[in-house]
Formats: structure tokens, sequence, C-alpha cells
């Protein structure tokens, strides 16, 4: 069984989302350069944690969160960041937005260096940040419902799951995995630390960002 969260369906942002726009764009711009530099590109812009304790190649602190391991890594990402992205922009302004977008990457960084600090392992993927703006959507929308896909082997129906359980089920599973890394295709597994690291950023700190509310329930 799966849940492809696609939109909010309780409330629509005042204006359209150009900076969550942005980020996809960039992200799909880094990963089909990645397509073309090949394992070259991706072992030269992807962190290694052993490498930022050591104090080198601190740039990929950056780079790395715009980077992806495979299509279908790329893809859950996006998907993800399109569902909870645009109400969190609208309610910290694009500005506000981006700046605690990168931070929470950082803090997701943070979280999977001190995880693993001798690791050599390539850690790519903005599903860190993202998790920062999940974090953020859960303490600021969490009554709100979320359009999703629930894939039930064959089955695929929409279905409207509350912000709350659905964002929380998710973490609830990061946790239970802390510590792991699951084989992903590509990429040298999920970053578990990272995510967990990145939501709790998103939770605590988003209010700190919050400007005024837009996008009136419906």
């Amino acid at each position: 069984m799966g849940v492809i969260p696609l939109s909010d369906s309780s409330r629509r942002p005042s204006r359209f989302p150009v900076m969550t726009a942005s980020l996809i764009a960039v992200n799909v711009v880094v990963f089909l350069t990645e397509l073309v530099g090949g394992e070259a590109f991706v072992t030269t812009w992807s962190l290694h944690p052993a490498d930022i304790v050591a104090g080198h190649h601190l740039m990929t602190i950056l780079t790395s969160m715009f980077m992806h391991g495979s299509w279908s890594h790329i893809l859950g990402n996006m998907v993800f960041l399109w569902a909870f992205g645009p109400e969190i922009e609208d309610l910290m302004g694009r500005r506000g937005y981006l700046v605690f977008y990168l931070l929470g990457g950082l803090a997701a960084t943070a979280a999977q260096v001190a995880a693993g600090p001798t690791s050599t392992v390539p850690n790519l993927g903005a599903s860190g940040a993202i998790a920062a703006v999940m974090g953020a959507f859960l303490v600021t929308y969490p009554r709100d419902r979320i359009r999703s896909l629930l894939v039930i082997f064959i089955f695929v129906g929409v279905r409207y799951i509350p912000a709350a359980l659905l964002i929380g089920v998710w973490f609830l599973l990061q946790l239970v995995n802390l510590g792991a890394v699951a084989p992903q295709q590509g990429s040298g597994g999920v970053a578990y630390a990272a995510h967990v690291g990145g939501f709790i950023f998103g939770a605590v700190t988003a209010r700190l960002f919050e400007g005024r509310r837009l996008g009136p329930v419906r």
C-alpha cells in the first residue's frame, strides 16, 4: 500500500507558488545535468560526511540538496514538495520560504553527518529540506485535508487524509528506521537521520518565519 500526497484540499495559496515551482525547476535541471555528467558529476557534487567533518568540499552541503539518485527519487521528492510547499510559501512569503527551505536542508545535512561522521557514502537529495516543509505544515495546518492517491495493489483511488495523520505516520516511519540505510537504486540509501533532522527543524522554527496568514480555508 502506498499514499501519494497531491495537494491541500482545505485551502489554496493566494498567489502562484513561484518559489516552490522554481525549486522544483532547479532540481530538475540539476538532475538532467547529472544524467549528462554521469558518475563523475555525482561524485564531485554529492556530499560525503567524512569530507565535511574534515572541512573539505563544503560547497557540497548546498549542491547535494538539489541532486537525486534516480528518476523515482526526484519524482517522489518533487511530488511531496508540490503537495506541501505552496501553502508554506504563502505563509512565509517567497524570501522567507527560500531561507527556511535552505536552512532546513542544512539542518538535515547536519543530522545526517552527526549520525555517520566517518561515512564516505554519497549523500544527495532534497528530502531533508522537504521534510522541514512538512514539519512546518504539520504545526501550521494540522487539520487540513490532503488530497492523496491511495494505491493498494492494482487499486488506485483519491482520498482526503488529515495532514496530522498523513505527515505524522510518515514521521513515525522515519523514527522507526532511524539509524538504518535502506537501499535505493542509484544512491547510497535513504537518509532517515536527515529526514528526522529536517522535520524537527521545520516543526520547531516554522513560526519564526511565519508572515501573515493567507489562503482562507474553503
